[in-house]
């Protein structure tokens, strides 16, 4: 199989925010961004976006967009989830966008420091949303991608894991 020329990588943030170490979980909350764009049906995203040629590593990217998008400051920044879609470039070059979610605690959030594309010159509205980090929660919204969704449902217990305080 031919291997497919990745043009494009993101960094995405599965933002709790919360009592970790709860048995109940159910004060735990997900930070998402409901995106409505004129004429189409609203969607739900994690906060994050393109890796740029000025940041350093994915990851600083991913802080990067955090602070862009929420006026946020996130730690506890473990790998958890990779996804890889089809993607083309300006309509031309084709090939595959890969999209890295990190599992990550809320730190500190002030909505009017955001700034950047998404508040500068929006399409539609970026509405910070916080829905429960429960199935029923996740289940709750038109997330996307959809691979998220679906790796969420199936391993809820495990992200919930990577962020325990005896992971090391």
């Amino acid at each position: 199989m031919t291997e497919r020329p990745v043009v494009k990588r993101t960094a995405r943030a599965i933002l709790l925010d919360g009592d970790i170490g709860t048995t109940s979980h159910s004060d735990l909350q997900m930070i998402l961004i409901k995106r409505t764009k004129p004429g189409e049906d609203p969607y739900w995203i994690t906060p994050g976006g393109g890796v740029e040629p000025e940041d350093t590593t994915v990851v600083a990217a991913l802080h990067r967009e955090v602070d862009e998008e929420l006026g946020a400051k996130v730690f506890d920044v473990v790998p958890a989830f990779v996804d890889t879609v089809s993607h083309s470039l300006h309509h031309a070059a084709h090939g595959v966008k890969v999209q890295h979610f990190f599992v990550c605690r809320l730190a500190s959030m002030d909505l009017s420091r955001r700034h950047g594309p998404e508040v500068d010159q929006p399409c539609g509205t970026y509405e910070v949303v916080r829905i429960p980090f429960t199935r029923e929660g996740v289940a709750s919204v038109e997330m996307v991608p959809p691979s998220l969704r679906a790796y969420l449902d199936a391993n809820i217990e495990g992200v919930r894991a990577l962020l325990a305080d005896d992971l090391g």
